[in-house]
Parts: structure tokens; sequence; C-alpha cells
């Protein structure tokens, strides 16, 4: 329907058909104001065209080209636009009619009387015939805003306009900052969380005779006293008792020989009671038994076997006293030490008490003295 043809074309076909020229009257020829005002002033746009009324549907027209200027001091906006205005239905068996507008933008800068060209457009109907439309040109009169030379006073440019910031304006940003501040507070409290429950260093640890404690209540009972065992038992004794030092008395336990150990151990009981350093003594020779276990392949017997458990919790739980007497009372470690020792009691058989007494006896008087001892009370 709005096809355009070129010149070459149209020219090819009005030399093999009758061209017919037509003059069409200067109404059907527009100056429209793209800006509404009484006058057209410089700058001002104007689309300057044609309408086209009741044309047949699958006519062609081609219309003159305008490269930059349709005047000298008139300049080309953009090409030939071609708007559909109204749609008349044909009767039975005729095509569609259109009324069509057509035209082109154009301004000008320099203010004068401008004649605009006429228009001459070429016209091909459905059934092949050529028509050449001829349209009168226009004048247009370009204005400029009036200055008075002897009261003008030039101004310079004003500057940005600064207008005060509203609750409305900042609202958007306080939230986005609120967001940003509650999402890295959530991050954070995830991180301590899994931290927390995923790495030991930051977990919640209970008291190290707690711990000790514990542990050792595991090798309770004469299980573990088979010679296939044995070396179970003591290493896993032994590995308590040094976790338990390295805890309480801050000494690398669970690096160090068993003579390193006591080599620390020792100067920290001088000054206590007799039945401390005895108590310290004790825990030395069960150490080296549990060496001779380990590593010579020493089979121990049940009262060496016996003893060593009693001799372990005699050490945690008399060194944990001696602590608790040495604090001062506070609100945490004001109430009874029996109450604090119930988080974990280990309770010894009859049996394990008296190879304890056994014990202890053989390393004070030797293990003659110790039967002797026991003959004279049988007696």
């Amino acid at each position: 329907m709005k096809h355009i043809l070129t010149y070459i074309f149209l020219f090819a076909s009005i030399a093999s058909a009758s061209a017919q020229i037509q003059e069409r009257p200067a109404e059907e020829v527009f100056l429209r104001q793209l800006q509404e005002r009484d006058s057209v002033l410089i700058a001002d746009q104007l689309l300057y065209g044609v309408d086209l009324g009741t044309v047949e549907a699958g006519t062609d027209f081609a219309f003159p080209e305008f490269k930059d200027t349709i005047v000298n001091g008139m300049m080309v906006l953009t090409p030939w636009q071609i708007d559909t205005l109204k749609v008349h239905k044909g009767k039975k068996g005729a095509s569609e009619r259109y009324d069509l507008s057509a035209g082109i933008v154009i301004t000008s800068f320099d203010e004068g009387h401008y004649f605009l060209p006429g228009l001459a457009l070429l016209k091909r109907t459905p059934g092949g015939q050529v028509d050449t439309l001829a349209y009168p040109g226009m004048e247009v009169e370009i204005k400029t805003m009036p200055v008075d030379t002897a009261s003008f006073t030039p101004h310079d440019i004003k500057g940005q306009i600064k207008y005060p910031v509203t609750f409305k304006e900042v609202l958007p940003w306080l939230l986005l900052g609120l967001g940003i501040a509650a999402l890295i507070a959530l991050t954070v409290w995830l991180v301590i969380r899994y931290r927390n429950r995923h790495n030991p260093e930051y977990a919640h640890k209970d008291p190290p005779h707690i711990v000790a404690l514990r542990e050792l209540d595991k090798y309770r009972g004469n299980k573990f006293w088979a010679p296939e065992k044995q070396k179970t038992f003591y290493s896993g004794v032994t590995d308590v008792l040094r976790a338990y030092i390295s805890d309480r008395y801050e000494i690398g336990a669970k690096e160090m020989t068993t003579a390193e150990i006591f080599t620390e151990l020792k100067p920290l009981f001088e000054n206590d009671t007799r039945d401390h350093r005895q108590m310290v003594d004790n825990l030395e020779q069960l150490f080296v038994t549990a060496d001779y276990v380990k590593f010579a392949k020493h089979v121990s017997e049940d009262a060496e076997n016996a003893a060593v458990l009693p001799t372990a919790v005699k050490f945690v739980t008399e060194t944990y006293r001696s602590e608790i007497e040495e604090e001062p009372q506070t609100e945490e470690n004001a109430q009874p030490l029996e109450t604090q020792e119930e988080a974990a009691p280990v309770e010894l058989s009859e049996e394990e008490k008296e190879a304890a007494r056994r014990r202890e006896e053989e390393l004070k008087y030797g293990p003659k003295s110790a039967d002797a001892e026991d003959k004279r009370g049988e007696e």
C-alpha cells in the first residue's frame, strides 16, 4: 500500500504508459507546526507535506527526495513519513481505500521569509496507470525574539537550583543501609554458629577434671586386665592423665616423655603436704609401669592393674580439690565441692580399693613389708 518507488522506476513506467498530470488545489498542501504557537520562531519544527484522500489499496507513490535542505536556509530533519488517517471499507468485491498524510519535518535557524517549493508526486494504481500529482509551494516566515538593545542587560547563566532533601528521597537509602546491616549481622551470626558447632576449639568445654573423670570411668573393672588388653588399658589411662595435666597445669604433657612430665610437675608440689608428694610419686610409678607395658611387653599383675584407676582418680580429684580451696569464693564456685564433683562420679569396687591400698603400702614399705603386715593382720 505504501511502497515508495524511485524516480528511475517511475520514469520508466511513464515511458510505457500515458502520463496524466493533474494540478491539485493548494489546500491539500499543509504546513503544520509541531510546537503550537501563533508564529514560527527559529528552530521550530514544521511538518511540510500533502494529504491524499481515498487512495485505493495497492497504489504506489514516489515522493521527491530532499537530502539536507529543501531551500537555502531551511533544513530537512526527517525523510518522508506516511500516516494512515482513515480506512474506508470497500463494498462487495471492491478494495479498501485510505486517507493518507505524507510529509517531512523541516526547520530553520535563520529568521526571514522562505518559499517552499512545490511537491510533485508520482502515483501508480493497482491497474498500472501512472499519474503525476503536482502541488504548489508555500511561503513561511521565520521570526526571532525581539530584543530591545537600548534597555537590554545581559545576565550570566543561572546556577543549578538546589532543592532540600526530603525524607521520601532518603527513605530508600535508609532501608538499603538497614538491609545491608541486617545481612551482615546475619552472616556473622551464621559464621559464629557454624564455628561453634563444627570447630572443637570454639565449642563449649567441660572443666578438665570432669573430662578426665568421665574418660577414666570407661576403664573401670577388670575387663582390661587381660595380657592382650593391658597395652590399651595403660595407654588409655595415661593419655587421659596427659590431657588433664596439659589443661590443668599448661604443661605440654601430650608431647613429653614420662621423665620430662614429672620434671615439670614435681616442683609444683614441693610445698604441698607429704600425701600430695606421695600421690605424685605413685602417679610417676603408674607412668613408668605403663611405659614398660607399651614398649617392653611387660605384663602387669592384677594388683598393679587394680591400683591404676584409683591412683589416677585420686590425682585428678585431689589436685582439683586443692585448686578449689586456693581460689577465692565467688558466685560461680561458691557451691560445695561435693556438689561440683557429682558431674562425673567414679566409684571404685571393694576389690579395686583393696588393691589400691596394697599398692600404696608396697610403694611405701616394699613388697615384703606389705606381706608381713598382711600376715600379722591374719594372725
